[in-house]
């Protein structure tokens, strides 16, 4: 726990955004969580739980909601945007004018924005309405309920900026979190908007009863895909070997708390795209990103099978068994092909 206190403001009352306020409260900060729901900041203010988002789960006391943007970032020392990427650029936009030239802002948000062919990750999206804030991103296995039940994990903060990397470490470090640091950006935000996409497909996977070789198989190939994808795009394959990537790959490829893997498995008993997303209550970036990836990889012409293959389950109407055959059938490459250059 640090020794200093600061002031932060967590942008996003969904389960994620509600977790992180909770850590940075048990801590000791002043917190203030931004959403738009006046009753859901109504009950975490007087009733201490966000039942919607973490049903069950008590919050700590100092926790205090808002829906009003420009008191929530007030004075802030940090800002925490962890709003669906469709909001990034919106929220990006209304806080211009609202924070202090010295404010650090970390991106939580696991998504690449939906509108234009630039494939633009969050933090890009980020910097191009607040060209000057104090950028870092932070991403790894963080399963919201999970960290809310103070359960033992970790996570990585990545910045240039040594001091955002230090501070986050102060800020959130504590004795069921364990905050790791690194400067690749790029590849850390990338691994957490790709692995999305991957989990639907083990979620699917997980509801035709496959086994455990093949699931290995289907994770580790994965790996692979994201992998040839990165350093395609500039990335430093390496980070996809720690906490970004295959921490965060296993977790929500093998959890049910996985929203993207509760897509895929309710898509692997039959069920409707659209039908299953209603359902599901909350965003599944990987369904947004599966269309932006699949676009991105034709354009840059990389080997990205089990993409192509979701793809077209879900945009082409393919049956599973029709795809998998295929994957199957196809030609036999090498197991790792990435350079580390």
């Amino acid at each position: 726990m640090s020794e200093k206190s600061y002031r932060v403001a967590v942008l996003g009352g969904g389960s994620f955004g509600t977790a992180i306020a909770n850590i940075v409260a048990d801590n000791g900060h002043e917190v203030q969580l931004w959403l738009r729901s006046e009753e859901r900041a109504l009950e975490i203010n007087q009733h201490q739980v966000n039942e919607v988002y973490l049903p069950g789960i008590s919050l700590n006391p100092s926790l205090r909601a808002t829906t009003d943007l420009a008191e929530a970032v007030q004075a802030a020392d940090v800002v925490f945007m962890a709003v669906p990427s469709k909001s990034c650029r919106e929220v990006s936009r209304t806080l211009a004018g609202l924070l202090s030239d010295d404010c650090i802002l970390i991106s939580t948000t696991k998504g690449i924005e939906a509108d234009g062919d630039d494939f633009k990750l969050m933090s890009q999206v980020i910097h191009e309405e607040l060209p000057n804030a104090r950028l870092g991103v932070m991403s790894g296995p963080n399963l919201a309920k999970e960290l809310a039940e103070r359960q033992i994990t970790a996570t990585v903060i990545a910045s240039r900026d040594s001091e955002v990397t230090d501070t986050i470490q102060r800020l959130l470090q504590c004795s069921y979190f364990r905050v790791y640091a690194g400067e690749d950006t790029f590849g850390l935000e990338l691994c957490g908007a790709l692995k999305n996409v991957y989990a639907i497909c083990s979620g699917i996977a997980a509801a035709m009863g496959v086994g455990s070789n093949t699931q290995s198989v289907l994770i580790t190939r994965s790996l692979a895909e994201m992998c040839r994808f990165a350093v395609k795009k500039g990335a430093d394959p390496m980070t996809f070997m720690g906490l970004g990537g295959v921490g965060d790959l296993f977790v929500t490829c093998t959890s049910p708390l996985s929203r993207n893997y509760r897509v895929g498995y309710a898509l692997g008993q039959g069920k409707d795209l659209e039908a299953v997303v209603a359902e599901l209550g909350q965003v599944a970036e990987g369904v947004n990103t599966l269309k932006l990836l699949y676009a991105q990889a034709e354009k840059l012409d990389v080997h990205m099978p089990l993409a192509r293959g979701l793809y077209d389950i879900i945009y082409n109407g393919q049956s599973l068994d029709k795809v998998v055959a295929t994957m199957m059938s196809a030609d036999q490459t090498r197991d790792v092909d990435f350079s580390l250059r």
